[in-house]
């Protein structure tokens, strides 16, 4: 312990570069989306103290740490909500971001249920009202678990 204790003295960059690194590699081991922040936080604080700037020692450097990790997570989160509103369709969500996209039926709809062709995928559909001939286009309203619910378009 009087090692480390000695070495930080020394060159405290080090061992804030080193935080850095190992928050960083546990991010991309694990994609946690938190680590990532105080990874940049500790690389900023290496490299204050790298410059010489005076920091008050130990507990200044922890202290900016902690300010940097806790801004850059806030400010991060921010930005996200502003690049990625929660009201668009999650990119992952695949069925979500059908609604409202033409489909080809494949399957004439018989008694309301019939087969489109939506999205590089065939579908099970339902439709109300008269009922597409095979070719023809129709809108995707919704989604009913794994069906879709289409309309003439």
């Amino acid at each position: 312990m009087d090692a480390l204790i000695e070495f930080y003295t020394a060159q405290p960059f080090w061992i804030w570069l080193a935080l850095g690194v190992l928050l960083l590699a546990i991010e991309a081991a694990f994609s946690t989306e938190w680590l990532l922040w105080p990874a940049v936080a500790a690389g900023v604080v290496a490299v204050v103290t790298a410059l010489g700037l005076p920091l008050g020692g130990f507990w200044g450097q922890t202290a900016l740490f902690a300010g940097l990790t806790v801004l850059a997570t806030l400010l991060s989160r921010r930005l996200i909500q502003r690049v990625n509103p929660s009201d668009a369709p999650d990119i992952n969500a695949r069925d979500s971001r059908l609604v409202g996209q033409r489909a080809q039926v494949v399957q004439a709809f018989v008694d309301g249920r019939g087969r489109v062709f939506v999205s590089g995928a065939e579908w099970p559909a339902e439709i109300d009202g008269a009922a597409p001939l095979a070719g023809e286009s129709v809108v995707v309203e919704s989604i009913d678990g794994p069906k879709l619910k289409v309309r003439a378009a």
